[in-house]
């Protein structure tokens, strides 16, 4: 599978773009608490669909929401682990939390005003959010902190690879940076586990080249369903949310 052409850089590509975006959300919140800042991909609905494709997994006893007191035959029976790379505001955490997943969450984002401001959303939510732990992390340049454990379940990315792809930004070897996010992702992944992302730059078979590329121990195994729409005689969604599952 061949890897796609890059993207043209932008400022979102800029970890001094998204500095001043959350500090002006953690500004904002600290105004109105009900200000929490935005929620990526929400004309799209992606995070209910990601939440709904989680909740598939967890009924087909894939996934678990809660440690099992009576283990099903077979099973797992741990709390499913999340880790949400570039996780802005924490809402896609503060989501699952409330649709009662209570397994270890981690959130990590480059950004300090970020982190700063996912902690302090958790700060006026209720005990049951106190657990989730927020981490500045750049996952391109740093080597995970004991948040990693033993690895996560699940590695969720709404928008952070998409946004990576627009770093001009190169590596020691000259390659633009994105080229070594999967590799990065992959270590952070239990075996069995799944990284499910979301991606408006990119195509299905695009996002897979770049996931199952030569050398990847991910494997595409689901995709979040979406509208989609015929142009030029092609039909696609602006919208695409792809799991894959690590080899084990």
């Amino acid at each position: 599978m061949t890897t796609p052409q890059h993207l043209t850089p932008s400022d979102l590509g800029t970890k001094s773009y998204w500095d001043t975006a959350y500090s002006r959300e953690l500004s904002n919140f600290s105004t109105n608490a009900e200000d929490e800042g935005t929620i990526w991909f929400s004309d799209a609905g992606a995070e209910e669909r990601m939440l709904e494709f989680l909740e598939n997994l967890s009924d087909e006893g894939v996934l678990n929401k809660a440690d099992e007191e009576i283990p099903q035959e077979g099973s797992n029976t741990t709390a499913t682990r999340f880790l949400d790379l570039g996780t802005g505001n924490g809402h896609l955490l503060f989501a699952l939390r409330e649709d009662e997943w209570r397994g270890a969450m981690c959130g990590v984002d480059y950004s300090e005003q970020s982190v700063k401001l996912a902690e302090q959303i958790r700060e006026n939510k209720g005990e049951e959010y106190a657990d989730i732990e927020f981490a500045q992390w750049d996952i391109l340049s740093q080597d995970p902190g004991q948040w990693l454990g033993d690895g996560f379940d699940v590695v969720l990315d709404k928008g952070t690879f998409d946004a990576i792809c627009l770093s001009q930004e190169t590596d020691e070897q000259g390659r633009r940076i994105c080229e070594a996010y999967r590799e990065k992702v992959e270590p952070l992944v239990k075996k069995g586990g799944r990284v499910l992302i979301t991606s408006c730059n990119w195509t299905e078979e695009e996002l897979r080249g770049w996931f199952e590329g030569d050398g990847s121990g991910l494997k595409f195994e689901d995709k979040v369903k979406y509208p989609s729409f015929t142009f030029g005689g092609k039909t696609g969604s602006s919208v695409v949310t792809l799991c894959f599952r690590k080899r084990g």
